[in-house]
């Protein structure tokens, strides 16, 4: 995972902030080259999603509206033995 990629995904959340606020609060969405892919009702589903979509490419999955101590980028915390590509 490029540190400079993931920084810049996660300042594209952090831009894209109040607008997920009002319509995508507490979904998990999935950020990709600064853009908004999609938002799932769980984390599983936004990470399979990812996976599926990006393999090993960075990505960040956020829960919008979680405290910022549960904001965990998916491409470190999660990944599912059985997910295919």
């Amino acid at each position: 995972m490029n540190n400079d990629q993931i920084q810049q995904e996660i300042k594209a959340y952090e831009d894209m902030r109040a607008e997920l606020e009002k319509h995508h609060n507490g979904k998990h969405v999935i950020i990709k080259n600064g853009e908004l892919i999609g938002a799932f009702d769980t984390f599983d589903a936004a990470a399979r999603n990812a996976l599926q979509r990006f393999g090993d490419e960075t990505f960040l999955i956020r829960q919008v509206g979680a405290p910022e101590t549960l904001r965990v980028p998916a491409s470190v915390a999660w990944r599912p033995i059985h997910a295919s590509r």
